[in-house]
């Protein structure tokens, strides 16, 4: 079922739509002095403005110009950072292809079966939010925004739980080798 339009978001897409009609030029000029191609630029404008209506422009913003432009290069980022993610894991099913049809369903269960493990490992070694933050970037392919909007915190705070939780797996990875390579010893 369709759900109705709220008033927050018709307030945003108005708020949006007022930005876009004050600063249109200049938000154009920005994303083509860094996107070479025009019809990247073209679906990046319009992306932004969505990304406007869902995230408004703060009230207390002083240097709406600078905090638009910051705005934009952080959106350019995780543009191209998904589509290389895309690009790579396309990639890598074209060169795995031939494999995956002689792939018996046993080996893939087993498969599915061992990454549902390593989240129950780390959710168990890590903090919740650390767990929530790293489940939401690597498993649902979220980006730093769009977690810091899911989790209620700023996007420093989500890297900072990506960074210290990857470091704790990475950690007890280490840890588990080490074992591993002193109980084989005679």
């Amino acid at each position: 079922m369709i759900q109705p339009e709220s008033r927050e978001s018709r307030t945003n897409v108005g708020l949006a739509a007022k930005i876009f009609s004050e600063h249109g030029d200049f938000i154009r000029q920005v994303i083509c002095s860094q996107v070479n191609d025009k019809t990247q630029a073209d679906d990046i404008f319009q992306d932004f403005f969505l990304s406007l209506v869902h995230r408004p422009v703060p009230q207390d913003v002083e240097n709406i110009e600078g905090y638009l432009c910051t705005a934009i290069t952080n959106d350019i980022i995780d543009t191209t950072r998904r589509r290389e993610n895309n690009n790579n894991m396309y990639k890598h099913c074209a060169n795995h292809n031939h494999s995956v049809n002689k792939r018996t369903s046993e080996k893939i269960l087993i498969e599915v079966e061992e990454v549902r493990q390593i989240f129950k490992l780390i959710e168990v070694r890590l903090t919740d939010r650390q767990y929530q933050a790293i489940v939401l970037r690597y498993r649902t392919n979220l980006s730093i925004n769009e977690i810091a909007d899911k989790m209620g915190v700023k996007d420093t705070s989500v890297r900072k739980y990506i960074f210290r939780g990857l470091s704790k797996v990475r950690q007890f990875i280490k840890q588990k080798q080490d074992n591993d390579d002193n109980s084989s010893k005679p």
